[in-house]
């Protein structure tokens, strides 16, 4: 039979698969001296065993625990059952990734009615053994039997309340005496059966439940938004029984090398006198900070510190250690690279370099890319946080922490925000229509939407906070109020809060802490550029984005999408004149209108770029997303066009589709209508010459949306070429500039050579590559993807991580046959997955150029690019050795 049961002197640290990242270090800490009370493993390969023999656990396995435990028994000199010398265990759970409170732990395994007679005699102390007793019935009840914990604390509760006690500790040998009867009483009410006495019994059933504990629901979550391999299944480790409940010279608790929050090399930690380990935990008790531990046990304090640092130096990482003082003896019960937010990982990661413990490398390689959300936006403060009343959660769409009075129109938040009011914008969806109002607003709130979403795709290009997808809200926007799952119905002017990291909708308004960007966190990305290979780009169509994507070490432009420049008030009318045009004469006088305008958005972003490369793609959506929906904004435009509102009804009809997303738009708007394309390429070349003028080096690539066949290209690349060619001929300056095309439609990927043909540069524009290659609208998806992912159909949702089979593979196809005729194409994306660091590993692999993506996501594309390299490196070396 297959070795599944492991001592702790037979493992070390590089066995975490295997044993767990718990049992690992256990392992390695015995080995290397340290006080660890002894014990054993039973190793992942078990869990998995048990979770394909339907959750049963084998006759076989559970002999080989019992050897193990005869020989426990040998290296403590107790006995497992024994009245009179009782062998306690606990019985943990530790997965190869650490998944801190997820899954389940029972203490004091081993005890009965006979069994803390004999643990009395042996300790001389009645208090603290039943005291054991009693946790041990309420947590084995709650592990195993799913027993809610909240019975078992009612009747604590309730003998204090009677005894007239404050503290657990006050509790008086006969008062646990009479507290662990009313605990059996409890577990024998809930499970028909007797609290079992047989300690091998308990155990068995300790190990099965702990195995359970990988698939329960929490766990599951977590895996999932940890990106964690649910095949690895979960260790359980039994180790002997120390006690920090024997007393004034005994406790428990927990340190961090370096402070957890910050990144200060200075010990953090806390622990409480005269109590066991779930204690600190739990909060049941306040513990105090560690150095009150220096100040009353001075020796184990040292050997704590003297510890620490032991464990920090041979780990080379900050330690979370849990620790247990028996009677003045210092044991070390955990440690494990400690969880540690965003600001810290990276102060600790830049000062192990500096301290010459780790490599550049390896401190790129330490800190994952999406927890930069957090040093980027603005948080709740987590006291403050805590204290909140959670009324709703949604997808957690752009982060940021924002709270504000709530507006159902857009153009009521653009008229409060203005006046100095802080406005959370509520919609049931939002629209380009609304992009003023979502701009002038803290955060967006909507019912229906994915991930990938307008409200989404905005306010993650913005910075703005948003929750999307909230289903559990109901928003009457005629009405002005939405009403919550629980029945609160709230007005406008009421205030919220959103999480747009957690998703969480709070009421009322919640204290932030603001975000702050250190010397360290540009240190990192700096040494980050020195290895990657991708250049990254933004995603930027206003000055503003294109400012805070620099600041955040930007290198171009990969998309600025002319459209949105299209949708302020001022706009708007000219717009909706070009389309509403009977002939060619009229549309082109609504377009020399905007030229002007477009030639002052396109100047700007020219002088802020200095010289970097900025794309920008011609119109792309169709024309009816200008024009209004409500009867009264249809009768305003009407008088303002000198038409009937039967005129203006008759054209909108006439541009109502079936499936917008694969109509008229894209280049088939500049097929139909090529005066369209000509006015915006005329304001990108005299914008250019302008600030060219002006000693400010340009790079303008012009992208033309949508093709699907060389001859839409071919064509409109002429009619570009010849109104750039005009505008140039006028002024002895040169530009330099691009055309290329947004390569977002299957067909363009399998005939990618003849295009290429036509094209200076590919931009793989996916979020439309995705819908059009699944055959299903992103919006839309988010009714159907949880159950695919749950059913696992999907590893990932397609729309945020790219579909490397099948998406993915179109656009190696489209590489690859692009390189063939056009040996110089630049190729890079724009598309929501230039931020997603998984799909940034697969595009490296492909040899592109560059990913573009909105500006609060650049710092993580940078980091993403750089591990891409580093991996790809490490691989690399692999094989030729």
């Amino acid at each position: 039979m297959k070795k599944l049961v492991y001592q702790f002197h037979e493992g070390r640290k590089e066995m975490k698969l295997l044993l767990g990242g718990k049992g690992a270090n256990l392992s390695e800490m015995t080995n290397i001296g340290l006080p660890v009370p002894p014990g054993f493993i039973i190793s992942t390969d078990a869990c998995k065993l048990y979770n394909e023999q339907s959750s049963r656990l084998s006759n076989e396995l559970f002999t080989e625990v019992l050897t193990h435990m005869t020989q426990l028994e040998k290296k403590t000199g107790k006995q497992f059952g024994s009245a009179k010398n009782p062998l306690l265990v606990s019985v943990r759970s530790g997965a190869p990734i650490s998944m801190p409170g997820m899954m389940d732990t029972i203490l004091n395994l081993g005890l009965n009615d006979r069994a803390v007679q004999g643990l009395i005699q042996l300790t001389n102390d009645a208090r603290s053994s039943l005291d054991s007793y009693r946790r041990f019935i309420q947590m084995f009840g709650d592990v195993v039997f799913g027993i809610p914990s909240q019975l078992f604390e009612d009747t604590l509760s309730l003998i204090k309340k009677k005894k007239g006690y404050l503290l657990d500790t006050e509790l008086t040998p006969e008062d646990l005496e009479n507290l662990i009867l009313h605990y059996q009483s409890i577990y024998l009410k809930e499970t028909r059966r007797s609290f079992p006495q047989e300690p091998k019994q308990q155990l068995k059933l300790a190990i099965q439940a702990v195995f359970d504990s990988w698939m329960n629901p929490r766990a599951v979550i977590y895996r999932r938004l940890h990106e964690i391999n649910s095949n690895f299944g979960t260790a359980v480790n039994i180790q002997a029984m120390v006690f920090g409940n024997t007393g004034k010279t005994s406790g428990t608790g927990i340190a961090f090398t370096r402070n957890p929050s910050t990144g200060e090399k200075a010990i953090f930690g806390e622990f409480l006198w005269n109590a066991q380990g779930e204690d600190v935990v739990s909060g049941i008790r306040t513990p105090e900070k560690i150095d009150k531990l220096k100040e009353q046990m001075p020796n184990v304090y040292k050997k704590l510190i003297s510890t620490c640092e032991q464990l920090e130096n041979h780990y080379n990482d900050m330690q979370d250690i849990e620790f247990t003082i028996e009677k003045g003896n210092l044991f070390i019960l955990q440690t494990r690279n400690g969880k540690r937010t965003a600001k810290a990982a990276i102060q600790i990661a830049t000062d192990l370099v500096h301290e010459g413990k780790i490599s550049k490398d390896e401190a790129i390689m330490r800190i994952k890319p999406k927890e930069l959300n957090q040093l980027l936006h603005p948080t709740f403060d987590p006291e403050a946080l805590a204290n909140g009343k959670v009324i709703a959660s949604g997808l957690p769409a752009s982060p940021g922490a924002r709270s504000g009075k709530i507006y159902f129109e857009a153009s009521q938040a653009v008229t409060r925000a203005e006046h100095g009011t802080k406005v959370i914008l509520v919609r049931n969806e939002t629209s380009p229509e609304d992009i003023e109002g979502m701009a002038k607003s803290e955060a967006i709130l909507t019912a229906h939407g994915g991930m990938t979403s307008h409200a989404a795709v905005v306010a993650r290009g913005m910075g703005k906070c948003c929750v999307a997808g909230c289903s559990e809200i109901i928003i009457d926007e005629a009405a002005k109020e939405m009403i919550t799952a629980n029945g609160l119905k709230l007005h406008e002017g009421d205030v919220i809060s959103l999480d747009g990291t957690t998703g969480k909708v709070y009421l009322d308004e919640i204290k932030q802490t603001k975000a702050e960007i250190s010397a360290a966190f540009h240190q990192l990305m700096e040494w980050g550029n020195q290895r990657k290979k991708l250049n990254i780009y933004v995603n930027a169509d206003t000055p503003n984005d294109l400012d805070t994507a620099l600041h955040f070490g930007a290198e171009g432009v990969g998309l600025c999408r002319t459209e949105h420049m299209f949708f302020h008030e001022d706009r708007l009318p000219y717009v909706r004149q070009m389309i509403m045009a009977t002939s060619t004469t009229n549309r082109k006088k609504a377009l020399a209108h905007l030229k002007s305008m477009q030639k002052e958005d396109f100047s700007q972003l020219f002088r802020i770029a200095s010289g970097r490369p900025i794309t920008i793609r011609l119109l792309d959506p169709p024309l009816h997303e200008f024009l209004p929906k409500d009867p009264k904004d249809i009768a305003n435009l009407a008088k303002e066009m000198g038409l009937t509102t039967l005129e203006i009804n008759a054209h909108l009809n006439g541009l109502t589709e079936v499936n917008p997303m694969l109509g008229h738009r894209g280049c088939r708007l500049a097929i139909t209508y090529p005066e369209i394309y000509m006015m915006q390429t005329e304001a990108i070349i005299e914008s250019a010459i302008a600030v060219s003028s002006e000693s400010f080096p340009v790079q303008p690539e012009i992208m033309i949306p949508l093709i699907a066949t060389k001859k839409e290209l071919s064509l409109i690349t002429a009619d570009i070429q010849e109104t750039a060619k005009n505008r140039l001929e006028r002024t002895s300056i040169t530009i330099p500039f691009k055309i290329g095309t947004m390569i977002e439609t299957p067909r363009a990927c399998i005939t990618a050579d003849k295009i290429a043909t036509e094209a200076q540069f590919f931009s793989f524009g996916t979020n439309d590559l995705t819908q059009l290659t699944f055959g299903f609208s992103r919006d839309d998806a988010s009714k159907f993807l949880p159950d695919y992912e749950q059913k696992e159909i999907f590893v990932n949702d397609p729309f945020t991580t790219i579909d490397q089979e099948g998406v993915g593979g179109l656009i190696e196809m489209a590489i690859i046959k692009g390189k063939i005729t056009n040996p110089k194409l630049k190729m890079g994306i724009c598309g929501e997955h230039g931020g997603d660091p998984a799909s940034i590993h697969f595009f490296h692999k492909l040899g592109l150029h560059y990913v573009s993506c909105s500006p609060y996501r650049v710092p993580i594309a940078r980091l993403a690019a750089a591990q891409a390299a580093l991996m790809d490196q490490t691989q690399t070396t692999l094989q030729e050795s």
